[in-house]
């Protein structure tokens, strides 16, 4: 297979994790993508095979607002900091009556997470404080590192990230390669695990974000079999309005790893 430039380039972001010539260009999995109507990519690194799958790679060099995959980020920082001291910190509800019901409520961490809460990790940012989270981002190199409004800039499109990115990120993030204590990866890990059965672990942060017309969704993490981290991120765009953001990004993500033979 002939390597285009960009194929070696994100094999050069996963840090030479998987050899150029297992970097395979994945077509079939554009059906996922068109049963939906939705522009998008996605990618998949076998840690222990070393297989590298990619859907759209032109899309995967395109920064985008990364929405509430930030979240993961916001979370190691405040924890890192203590701004969050553990996964039980709560911090009370402000209230502000929001659409979605289950925020009205003083949430914890752990809750806040799963919920991807805004109000909460709006705080979190706000407590953080824009020089100590710009410093953090510099570190870090995370995407365009880019601050607006302090509590709005991974929303408002300030901050942007590409999928390749998102990839290295949380692949960084399992194998406590982010400059921040081992616990701080840890507990954020523990908090990434959304389901678990008996044959895979899925951890994963989602993500859903508006930019002008243009509905912007994500998910990003790993599922883990036998012990063994496959790493994916999923990033899709839509203008229609009334698009059902939260099904169709989870079944466009269990549809390609079913397919890859990950999830039975």
């Amino acid at each position: 297979m002939k390597l285009t430039g960009w194929m070696l380039f994100l094999v050069a972001i996963l840090a030479n994790a998987c050899a150029p010539n297992n970097v395979k260009v994945q077509p079939s999995w554009e059906k996922y993508f068109t049963q939906y109507k939705v522009e998008g990519c996605f990618m998949l690194f076998d840690n222990g095979k070393g297989t590298f799958g990619v859907y759209n790679l032109d899309r995967a060099k395109e920064r985008l607002l990364p929405a509430s995959t930030f979240k993961i980020f916001n979370s190691l920082v405040g924890l890192e900091t203590g701004v969050i001291k553990d996964t039980s910190m709560v911090i009370p509800w402000d209230g502000i009556v929001r659409s979605r019901e289950e925020l009205n409520h003083s949430l914890s961490m752990n809750q806040a997470f799963r919920l991807s809460s805004l109000p909460y990790f709006q705080e979190v940012a706000r407590r953080i404080t824009k020089p100590v989270m710009q410093k953090w981002l510099d570190t870090v190199k995370y995407g365009n590192m880019k601050i607006s409004k302090i509590d709005t800039f991974w929303v408002d499109n300030t901050l942007q990230i590409s999928p390749d990115e998102e990839l290295g990120f949380v692949k960084k993030l399992y194998f406590d390669q982010l400059p921040f204590h081992k616990l701080t990866m840890q507990t954020v890990r523990s908090v990434m695990l959304m389901e678990k059965t008996p044959q895979y672990e899925l951890s994963y942060k989602t993500g859903w974000g508006i930019v002008g017309k243009k509905q912007i969704g994500w998910i990003t993490g790993w599922i883990e079999k036998n012990g063994l981290p496959t790493f994916f991120v999923l990033n899709i765009e839509s203008e229609n309005p009334d698009i059902d953001m939260r099904s169709i990004r989870m079944n466009i993500l269990k549809s390609i790893l079913t397919e890859a033979g990950y999830i039975e």
